[in-house]
C-alpha cells in the first residue's frame, strides 16, 4: 500500500470510469470498511487510505462535482481532508456519507415490527382471500402531534445538557464519534408538561384495520411482510413492519396431498354394487359424479381442475376415494333382506372374499 495514493478518484475506489451511482457507493462501503481507522487502530498508511477514498467518494457521489473532474481532473472541487481543512467539517463530511451508507444516525429510531396470526379455513387458503384485520398499533398522539409535549411542538424546550444535539461528540484518534444524550434521549428536547393522554411519550394505542391479500394456494406456517406498517419510527426514523403468520385450521374431509386435494367419499353398500350418480362437494360448488357398479372401496376418481392453484399456474385435481359405509341399524325387514342376500350371493361376485377364504382353508386342513 502506497502512503501516497494516486489522487485518480476511479482507481482509488477500484470503478471503472462509465461507473454507476450504485457502483460508486457499493465500492465506497466495501472500501471505507477495510480501511476504517476503528478496524486498524494504529495503522497510518490504512488511515490515509481511508481519508482519500472518501475524498474520491465525495466527489463521484455529487453528479456536477464528477464531471468536473471528468473534464479537470483532480483540481474538480475543495477536499474536507486538504491540509489545514476544519476538521469539523471533515467530521461533518463523515457522518453524513457514512450515515446515509451504514444507517448510522443514531438520533432516528426505527419502529418495532409486529407480528399477527390469521386463521384461515382450508378453502380461504386453497381459493386464495382478502381478510381484513384488526389489531392494536402505537401511533403518534393527537393530541400532542407526536412531540409528548402539552400543546405540541410549542411545548418543547431545547435540551441544556447537549444545548439541542441530541448526541455528544467523543474525539478519537482521527475523527470524532457520536454517543446519545442521556437527559433527552437522542431528541435534544424534552416536553416542558409532559401531554397528559400519553403522558409524555408521543404514542397512543390505537386499533388499526388492515386488508390482507392471501392468495390462492397459501400453506399453513407461511408468512407475509407488509412493509411500513408496524410501529411508526421516532425523530424521522423508518416505520416497523407487519409480519403475518398464516395459520390453516384442517378441514372435515378435503387435504391436501402430493400436490392434489384429496377427500374420502361414503357411499352406501346399494350405490356401491348397483353404481349410481352422486353429489360431490369440491372446494367452490359441487358437481355429480358417476359411481359404476361394482366400485370397491379404496376405488379412486379424479376430478380434474378443480383443485389448488399457485403462483398463476393452473389449478391441480380433486381425488375422491371411495368409502364403502355399511349399515349398523337396520330394522327386522332390512336385517331379513341381507340374510337373504348373503344366502344367494354367488362366489364369482366375490372374488378377492373368495380366494381369502380359500386360502384359509387349506391352511386349517389337516396335513
Amino acid at each position: 500500500m502506497s502512503s501516497q495514493p494516486s489522487r485518480n478518484y476511479y482507481l482509488l475506489l477500484e470503478i471503472e470510469r462509465h461507473a454507476s451511482d450504485v457502483e460508486i457507493k457499493a465500492a465506497y462501503r466495501r472500501l471505507a470498511l477495510r480501511f476504517h481507522p476503528d478496524r486498524n487502530p494504529g495503522n497510518k498508511e490504512a488511515e490515509e487510505r481511508f481519508k482519500a477514498i472518501s475524498e474520491a467518494y465525495a466527489v463521484l457521489s455529487d453528479g456536477d462535482k464528477r464531471a468536473h473532474f471528468d473534464r479537470f481532473g483532480q483540481n474538480a472541487a475543495p477536499s474536507p481532508f486538504a491540509p489545514g481543512a476544519d476538521l469539523s467539517v471533515a467530521t461533518d463530511f463523515f457522518d453524513a456519507i457514512l450515515g446515509d451508507l451504514f444507517g448510522l444516525d443514531r438520533n432516528k429510531k426505527a419502529g418495532q415490527d409486529l407480528r399477527y396470526t390469521l386463521e384461515l379455513s382450508f378453502e380461504e387458503a386453497a381459493l386464495g382471500v382478502t381478510k381484513t384485520i384488526r389489531f392494536e398499533r402505537a401511533e403518534d398522539c393527537s393530541d400532542c402531534v407526536g412531540t409528548g409535549a402539552q400543546g405540541g411542538a410549542a411545548g418543547l424546550v431545547r435540551c441544556t445538557k447537549c444545548d439541542g444535539e441530541g448526541f455528544f461528540r467523543q474525539k478519537g484518534v482521527l475523527f470524532s464519534s457520536k454517543r446519545p444524550c442521556a437527559a433527552c434521549g437522542g431528541a435534544g428536547e424534552f416536553p416542558k408538561v409532559r401531554c397528559k393522554t400519553c403522558l409524555g411519550g408521543g404514542l397512543v394505542d390505537r386499533e388499526k384495520a388492515y386488508d390482507v391479500r392471501v392468495p390462492s394456494g397459501a400453506t399453513d406456517g407461511s408468512a407475509q411482510r407488509i412493509a411500513g406498517q408496524g410501529a411508526p419510527g421516532r425523530r424521522g426514523g423508518i416505520a416497523g413492519d407487519l409480519h403475518i403468520l398464516l395459520r390453516v385450521k384442517p378441514h372435515p374431509f378435503f387435504r391436501e396431498e402430493a400436490g392434489a386435494v384429496t377427500c374420502e367419499l361414503p357411499i352406501n353398500m346399494a350405490d356401491a354394487v348397483l353404481g349410481a350418480e352422486v353429489l360431490v362437494p369440491l372446494l367452490e360448488g359441487a358437481v355429480r359424479m358417476k359411481v359404476p357398479a361394482g366400485t370397491q372401496t379404496g376405488s379412486t376418481f379424479r376430478i380434474r381442475g378443480r383443485g389448488i392453484s399457485r403462483d398463476g399456474n393452473p389449478a391441480g385435481d380433486i381425488l375422491v376415494r371411495m368409502i364403502i359405509e355399511t349399515p349398523t341399524a337396520l330394522d327386522d325387514a332390512s336385517k331379513a333382506l341381507f340374510e337373504q342376500l348373503r344366502s344367494c350371493l354367488p362366489a364369482a361376485s366375490q372374488p378377492k372374499q373368495q380366494s381369502f377364504s380359500n386360502a384359509a382353508k387349506r391352511r386349517s386342513e389337516p396335513t
